[in-house]
């Protein structure tokens, strides 16, 4: 087997590359057009100060490589150790003259313990290391056959002397899928954005009440098997700016904005609320609210949180104390332990300094004490508003709950899925995560995309990337946490720009986004976690894996049983011709778009385009090549539909003349959709309803209403005469296809 060495560098240059190799930063990459970036020295040079490396001379950088390396033997087994239980060998290092017995002890994730000792000769060698003229050797141990999946404990000593201790992780080899799907089933799904939904008895936004009665609908009416929602992570809720559930306020708790208050337990038992809420003026606002053309996300968030301070009061009264309710309340807590309890800290801290100081909108703009949730002035403030603290922890629990009430209603009614949930790519940099959890986010460094047709010059996304060895370190407790916190309320999950899994691309400050560069992470360590809480909670995953995505990547998310994600308008040939049904993979997910991406009737009319020319985001020449581009498209999309036998003959002759006011390629791009071989299909709510505006802009904020835009039909009228051909032309296109509920 190779001996590994410890090679000093032969110049700073040769130093600097070296080291950040060893750091997964990477040399070069390719963009979408297929042209090759490298990074300058000065990048990678950047990045490696950001994550708290000296670059200043050779010197330095080799002493840190040789230092990082013999820490890394010195311990005989690593920080987080994840293996499959297929080949549970965890890998154990000790200097070469080491000999003797090896004693082993794993405590199990139910308190379980195992135990036994072996001779050292007796694992197998796989590696041996040279630093500093000190020989090291590999071996593995494998793992008893009844360990179980999950998160455990193992320390380990030799001859009696203690080595170590690491998080042992136990995972399948492969993600959750249902039989039916695994043995050539198909399934469809209908994604909303929960926030725009309409009723006549909501708050101004869509709630989990609402959910409920839509998935009844789309059950019943249209066969559908699953709803998607957007991320439910909770926001600042103020428009513009903190509003968008792809840059939450935190990656583990939810948004109070969905609950619905009549439905909680506390407002029949409450006085209080039942007057507040029969008043004139909090009727009047609520029917305001309805009737808005957009989510009001400060005024909505303004009514909820009174009606929820309220609740609580009557949760507290000493005659609840000793309620089942209160200990479910208690126990609720006990449970989410310190992640808790530091979100809370934050959004009372949030509350109090705002209140004091109107400019004070972030945590950065809070005094210096508060800026760590483990100085002395945030233990003395949360001694002092332990009430406001454990208010913020009775709205989470309200969430929780209705939110599982949802996903078991959904069940119960045949859903075979139930929800399908999103998580997004990142936290806000001005969020409660990066408050409480500093430590795994890398400082002078942001996240984004390197260019691509949407953005020439890349895009940054203005949140930090994430530490990996901290992670590491601490057994991915807060990646697994945030993976945890929404399978245990759905059937399936997206996950948002999947390659980050593998790799983020990373822009040191003081350099644009069209100089960053791709930075590795703990790949097969971060998948192999995600197919466990798939396999415990039995969800459904699917990648978001579009843009510059490599094929090594897709391979691995294709090993572990990951589904790909294809959009309709991206899926095409090299000549830029649209595929052909029969060319779409089967294990993945197809969509006509995103909620970035055009309706398909604002395709149609063009709708995107005069978007971004309105909110100044393509200048006159950009307008009107676009617009050709578009034409092109649309002539190229009704050819394909006629090849595929979804429209007539004299309907496919001219793309330009055709305004599709009768639908018939609204309707056909849906058969479409339904026939391709993918497992599963997803329809967007304005393409059921025939929408022409979508929900985001990118490169926008002020200049159009993103994540604000309301459902046109109320949930009551779904049912009408006038919607029902809508309902009916999904309902055959799932049936001819066999993606019908069942």
């Amino acid at each position: 087997m190779p001996l590994r060495r410890f090679e000093p560098a032969t110049s700073y240059d040769d130093a600097l590359a070296r080291a950040a190799d060893e750091c997964g930063i990477y040399r070069d990459y390719w963009d979408i057009f297929h042209k090759r970036h490298e990074a300058s020295p000065q990048i990678r040079a950047s990045i490696l100060k950001a994550l708290d490396w000296d670059v200043s001379s050779i010197e330095a950088l080799d002493r840190q490589r040789g230092e990082r390396l013999r820490n890394g033997l010195a311990k005989a087994i690593p920080n987080a150790t994840v293996v499959s239980r297929s080949n549970a060998n965890v890998p154990i290092t000790l200097p070469d003259f080491v000999e003797g017995s090896l004693w082993f002890d794993l405590t199990l994730e139910d308190g379980q313990h195992l135990s036994g000792t072996l001779h050292l000769n007796q694992l197998e060698t796989v590696g041996h290391d040279d630093v500093s003229g000190q020989r090291w050797v590999t071996r593995t141990l494998n793992l008893p056959p009844e360990v179980p999946l999950g998160y455990h404990k193992l320390r380990i000593a030799v001859n009696g002397e203690s080595t170590g201790d690491t998080n042992l992780i136990v995972c399948p080899d492969r993600a959750f899928l249902p039989e039916s799907l695994a043995n050539g089933a198909k399934t469809a799904g209908l994604n909303i954005a929960l926030y725009g939904l309409r009723s006549e008895r909501n708050w101004g936004c869509g709630d989990f009440t609402d959910l409920r009665a839509l998935s009844n609908w789309a059950l019943h009416e249209c066969g559908f098997s699953f709803i998607g929602v957007n991320p439910l992570h909770a926001l600042h809720n103020r428009a513009p700016y903190n509003t968008s559930p792809y840059l939450p306020l935190s990656m583990f708790y939810k948004n109070f904005i969905y609950v619905d208050i009549e439905h909680i337990p506390e407002f029949q038992q409450s006085t209080c609320a039942q007057r507040l809420f029969h008043s004139s003026a909090v009727q009047r606002e609520i029917q305001r609210l309805r009737n808005t053309e957009n989510v009001e996300y400060e005024a909505v968030d303004r009514l909820k949180q009174r009606f929820l301070k309220l609740l609580f009061r009557h949760l507290r009264r000493p005659a609840s104390q000793n309620t089942g309710r209160m200990k479910s309340f208690r126990d609720f807590c006990d449970q989410e332990g310190d992640l808790l309890e530091k979100f809370a800290l934050f959004c009372a801290l949030d509350e109090k300094l705002h209140k004091q100081n109107r400019n004070c909108w972030t945590w950065q703009d809070w005094p210096n004490p508060y800026q760590s949730p483990s100085s002395e002035a945030c233990r003395v403030f949360a001694e002092k508003h332990r009430l406001s603290i454990d208010f913020y922890k009775y709205v989470q629990f309200v969430i929780q709950e209705q939110l599982a009430e949802t996903q078991n209603f959904a069940r119960e009614l045949g859903m075979p899925i139930g929800l399908y949930h999103d998580l997004a790519v990142a936290t806000d940099r001005c969020g409660s995560d990066l408050w409480a959890h500093s430590d795994f986010y890398v400082n002078g460094c942001r996240v984004g995309a390197p260019p691509d047709d949407f953005s020439p010059n890349g895009q940054d996304w203005a949140f930090p990337p994430p530490r990996p060895i901290a992670h590491e370190q601490d057994g991915y407790r807060l990646y697994r946490e945030s993976i945890r916190k929404i399978v245990g309320y759905g059937g399936a999950l997206r996950i948002d720009h999947v390659m980050r899994l593998f790799r983020l691309f990373w822009i040191p400050d003081g350099f644009s986004a069209s100089q960053g560069i791709y930075v590795r992470d703990n790949a097969e360590d971060l998948m192999r976690v995600l197919a466990l809480e798939s396999v415990r909670n039995r969800n459904i995953i699917i990648g978001e894996d579009l843009g510059t995505v490599t094929d090594e990547i897709r391979d691995m998310l294709a090993r572990f049983g990951i589904l790909s994600y294809r959009l309709f308008y991206f899926e095409k040939r090299r000549d830029g011709a649209f595929k052909r049904s029969y060319e779409y993979p089967q294990q993945a997910l197809v969509a006509s778009a995103t909620h970035d991406l055009p309706t398909i009737a604002g395709f149609w009319n063009c709708r995107d385009i005069e978007a971004r020319r309105a909110a100044g985001l393509a200048d006159e020449a950009g307008y009107q090549r676009q617009m050709q581009d578009r034409k092109r498209e649309k002539q190229e999309m009704l050819d394909l539909m006629h090849e595929q036998g979804l429209v007539p003959a004299d309907y496919a002759r001219d793309a330009g003349q055709i305004r599709d006011l009768d639908g018939i390629l609204h309707n056909a791009v849906i058969g479409f959709l339904a026939q391709v071989p993918s497992m599963i299909m997803l329809l967007n709510q304005e393409d059921l309803t025939k929408e022409t505006e979508q929900q985001n802009l990118p490169g926008s904020t002020a200049q159009y209403p993103n994540w604000q835009r309301k459902m046109k039909i109320k949930i009551e009228d779904l049912r009408s005469s006038e919607f029902a051909p809508y309902a009916a032309m999904v309902r055959h296109q799932l049936e001819r296809t066999g993606r019908l509920a069942k």
